[in-house]
């Protein structure tokens, strides 16, 4: 694909956003009102059928709601959708959609692009300690545990999962920023996973479009918002583990940029972010 040669329309410098200097850092937090211990005691699958009734009306609002709304509010626009078809052999036993973190919405345009896949991701421990909660874990997230102990119950259950040929979702840049039109640095991890399960990634990338017609007036600025889709991208598994990892999200975040419309070059962080 093509960059823009103008560049990108970057909707910060008309809202007047001010970003934190560390590209992982969050811009603002939840509260904590839970206190909930993420150790080798904590059901990262929540299989109870009191559980998987509420994730399955989370959905059902998602599919039904959020999908008429989501076009209102952001003049959603999708390219390369096609891709999922025409590559759907491929995704048959699971893949990893992978995109920039960019807006509180941006899973659910994620997840309503892919049509009704469910998305697992790993979740910041701390957002399942807010009263976001329950939503996340009910959309697919599971919480990243605080001790190393409990990082073996942490991979069983994406072991668990992806026995089950489900999907998941990552974003590798760990944080969100709030309509910034760069790629951040991405976190090995995520790779690691892809790596681990003999994954393809699924590239996506939020680019942002200038407020015209009726929406100069309702949206003061703030962009219209286009997801592009790319064709998928192959663990290397004749490489060693970590070779195949750098290697990965290299090319990751180069299609990132990419489909994100930055000329070349004029990206301002590195692939490596830790």
């Amino acid at each position: 694909m093509k960059s823009n040669p103008k560049g990108p329309y970057v909707p910060q410098q008309v809202l007047g956003i001010k970003y934190p200097e560390k590209p992982d850092e969050h811009m603002e937090l939840l509260p904590k009102i839970y206190d909930t211990v993420f150790d080798e005691n904590y059901p990262y699958l929540d299989k109870t059928r009191g559980f998987k009734l509420y994730s399955a009306l989370i959905h059902f609002g998602i599919y039904t709601l959020v999908r008429l709304v989501l076009p209102i509010r952001y003049c959603l626009r999708v390219e390369g959708r096609s891709i999922l078809k025409k590559h759907r052999e491929l995704f048959k036993n699971g893949a990893m959609t992978v995109a920039n973190h960019v807006m509180r919405w941006d899973f659910l345009t994620v997840l309503l692009t892919v049509r009704y896949h469910r998305l697992y991701f790993p979740a910041l421990a701390s957002n399942i300690n807010t009263a976001d909660r329950g939503v996340i874990r009910a959309v697919g997230g599971i919480p990243v545990p605080e001790s190393i102990h409990a990082m073996q119950n942490f991979n069983q259950a994406f072991d668990e999962l992806h026995e089950r040929k489900e999907w998941f979702h990552a974003f590798p840049e760990a944080s969100s920023w709030d309509f910034y039109e760069s790629i951040r640095p991405f976190k090995k991890g995520v790779f690691t996973m892809a790596y681990r399960y003999n994954l393809p990634i699924i590239p996506m990338a939020f680019s942002y479009r200038k407020p015209t017609g009726i929406y100069k007036f309702f949206k003061k600025g703030f962009p219209l918002i286009t997801l592009r889709i790319g064709e998928p991208l192959l663990p290397d598994q004749s490489l060693p583990r970590k070779e195949a990892v750098t290697l990965l999200r290299e090319q990751c975040h180069k299609r990132l940029v990419e489909l994100a419309g930055i000329p070349e070059g004029q990206n301002p962080w590195p692939c490596e972010g830790d």
